[in-house]
């Protein structure tokens, strides 16, 4: 499976934020951090949001911020 890029998470973050002209992340290192806590509470037990047979808790994490399925909150509210 092909991941996306870190162009198209940070875009596809960005267009569920309530506010367009306030962006949820704005560089790698928040997607990468966010991806990395999701990835460690699936490790620790958290059920995934879909059905990902097989697949690695880090690509779990990245699908289901991708997907939408997890939502990233802005900020001070992380």
């Amino acid at each position: 499976m092909l991941h996306p890029s870190y162009v198209e998470m940070i875009n596809a973050v960005n267009a569920q934020a309530e506010n367009p002209d306030q962006p949820l992340v704005s560089s790698r290192y928040s997607i990468v951090m966010a991806t990395a806590k999701r990835a460690r509470q699936i490790v620790a037990g958290d059920e995934p949001m879909e059905g990902f047979p097989g697949d690695k808790p880090l690509s779990i994490a990245v699908e289901e911020i991708y997907q939408g399925d997890v939502q990233l909150l802005p900020g001070d509210e992380q």
